[in-house]
């Protein structure tokens, strides 16, 4: 093992209270902007309160919905405006989506967003039912930070504002790197400052591993959670990414890099926080225990023993392929007198309500013996695994670490040799012959944010705010009729499943409002996307997109349902389809 960093960095927030909260600043005025949750800045005012100094301090990470949350008399209030800061070095509706899920949370109060002024303030207006008007400012702290890129971006960051000192000092009004930014920035420096390989994969695993304090609050809408800690495994994962693919000479969108397993795990401290970064192996291959569950209503992601037992009592012949780490991608294919289908699950195996999904939709086709089904139920078992053990430590959070194989790679675009996960599902389209590719996926079950490079997931803005459960085409150019008649059919199918048509005009209302509109079709209250691709090898590939990230008990069981809907649907269409033009 290699130890790139391990090191102590003080909490801000106890740096603060023993700088300033003394006889010396008696009667001063301080506001404080900080990632930590509001009873851990609650104290420290009483603190401040108690050394005689006026103290206020505030969340440095999403601050208007905080302020929303924590100051202002909302009792009465029949409308609000709100102004959000356009800024030039940031996504002009980067402050829009900062203010995600005001829109819910204020239910049934009349709520409009305009564009606003570039001096980092939020504006906001509230009117009441006596007809009084209340005005507020509140402040967004950011700063311009060179990154890893050499880009620059506009981040969140820590603020100090002082005034009324008795010691004679100067008022004070200028940004505080907080210990969260410093942490971000000590290991992203340990990281470019290493001598790596000039060849992939650079290391078998890379680990960071933080516990630090921080905000962690449910939010009384959906699923959504303002997580500090999550935001910084995010940040870490994807920024160490788009370093090793400037270091490999790929472009910006490449999923081909194989840098090794990246691994954030981000965990919940008391005082000043701990980083540590290694440079180790994987080890012997272990899964994490998880307890028995009836498949068909299953409230959380199984055991992947589990899913390969269940996948070993259905009818058909078995393959197998291997994972990096050495565990077995297995599969079976069952001829049958209907079109082939191919059905897979877990290529990103953080999104863990497609193998429950397919498990059930196949077992249900297979009871048909002319079905022809070619299935793979957890296409990347290493993430898988690391997704289990990542839930032991932050079960809600999205944990994006697990979504690509330990090599490093999206394994749909795995170098052909060695195989790897890829050669199951080369394995299942040669046995099988499917035209169709059902390939279930999910999406996070909440915001998804990368505070410390710009807020939005740079590549993945349009999944950074849920839109209920979307599908996504994609067929060979000459498929483009057959394409669009298979997704009407489908999501026609789809309207059946109870709740799913409200789930997702809520998702998507409150979705437009925060990201200026909806950049999608929307067939049957199903967003969809549809493109002609010649990439995959088969000419139809329909995608499903859960916001499954990570959910549990009734929320989970409803994400499965639909997953399996959309197989039984999607299998029935097509061989109407293909019974149609002989």
């Amino acid at each position: 093992m290699t130890i790139l960093l391990d090191e102590r960095v003080p909490r801000t927030l106890d740096a603060l209270v023993r700088e300033w909260a003394s006889d010396d600043h008696r009667g001063m005025v301080l506001e404080a902007w900080l990632f930590e949750d509001e009873a851990a800045r609650r104290r420290a005012e009483q603190v401040f309160a108690d050394a005689g100094v006026h103290a206020r301090l505030r969340s440095a990470y999403k601050p208007l919905v905080h302020a929303f949350l924590e100051e202002f008399d909302m009792a009465g209030v029949t409308r609000a405006i709100v102004r959000y800061p356009v800024h030039e070095n940031a996504d002009r509706l980067r402050f829009l989506s900062e203010a995600y899920p005001l829109a819910a949370l204020l239910g049934s109060i009349e709520t409009r967003f305009e564009p606003g002024e570039a001096d980092l303030t939020y504006e906001v207006t509230l009117e009441y039912a006596d007809e009084s008007v209340a005005k507020h400012e509140v402040f967004a702290p950011n700063r311009l930070r060179t990154n890893h890129l050499d880009q620059v971006d506009l981040t969140p960051t820590g603020w100090l504002k002082v005034t009324g000192r008795i010691d004679g000092g100067a008022d004070l009004d200028e940004p505080v790197e907080t210990e969260i930014e410093q942490v971000f920035h000590k290991v992203m420096g340990a990281v470019l400052a290493h001598d790596w390989p000039a060849t992939e994969p650079y290391v078998e695993t890379l680990a960071i591993d933080v516990a630090i304090p921080g905000i962690e609050r449910e939010l009384a809408y959906g699923d959504e959670v303002m997580s500090t800690r999550e935001a910084l495994h995010e940040d870490f994962y994807f920024s160490i990414l788009e370093f090793f693919k400037h270091h490999s000479g790929r472009p910006s969108d490449d999923r081909g890099l194989q840098p090794g397993q990246i691994v954030p795990d981000i965990r919940a401290g008391e005082g000043d926080a701990h980083v540590r970064v290694t440079l180790r192996s994987f080890g012997v291959p272990s899964d994490p225990v998880r307890p028995e569950q009836d498949i068909e209503a299953a409230d959380a992601a199984p055991s992947l023993a589990q899913i390969h037992r269940e996948l070993a009592e259905l009818p058909g012949d078995a393959f197998e392929g291997v994972s990096r780490e050495g565990r077995p991608v297995r599969g079976i294919y069952r001829p049958g007198s209907r079109p082939a289908v191919l059905v897979t699950s877990g290529q990103h195996a953080n999104e863990t309500s497609a193998p429950v999904g397919t498990l059930r939709a196949v077992r249900r086709l297979l009871a048909n013996p002319e079905a022809n089904i070619a299935y793979i139920p957890v296409e990347n078992p290493d993430g898988y695994a690391l997704h289990g053990r990542l839930c032991e430590g932050s079960p809600r959070h999205m944990h994006h670490a697990a979504r690509y194989t330990s090599l490093g790679n999206d394994l749909e675009y795995g170098r052909a040799e060695p195989g790897y996960e890829i050669g199951a599902r080369n394995q299942a389209l040669a046995l099988s012959g499917a035209q169709l590719h059902l390939n279930l996926h999910g999406y996070p079950a909440h915001e998804w944010t990368r505070p410390f490079t710009g807020y939005l997931p740079r590549g993945f803005e349009l999944w950074t705010i849920p839109k209920g459960f979307f599908l996504i085409m994609r067929h060979h150019p000459a498929w483009s009729e057959t394409a669009r008649t298979l997704i009407e059919a489908v999501t026609t199918g789809l309207s059946a499943v109870p709740g799913l048509a409200e789930f997702n005009r809520r998702q998507i209302e409150i979705c437009s409002i925060h990201s200026g509109g909806t950049p999608y079709e929307i067939i049957n209250d199903i967003p969809c996307l549809i493109t002609a691709d010649e990439r995959h090898p088969t000419p139809l590939t329909l995608i499903t997109e859960f916001p499954d990230e990570t959910i549990y008990g009734e929320a989970y069981r409803f994400a499965h349902t639909v997953q399996m809907a959309t197989v039984i649907a999607a299998e029935e269409a097509f061989t109407s389809m293909m019974a149609a033009v002989g």
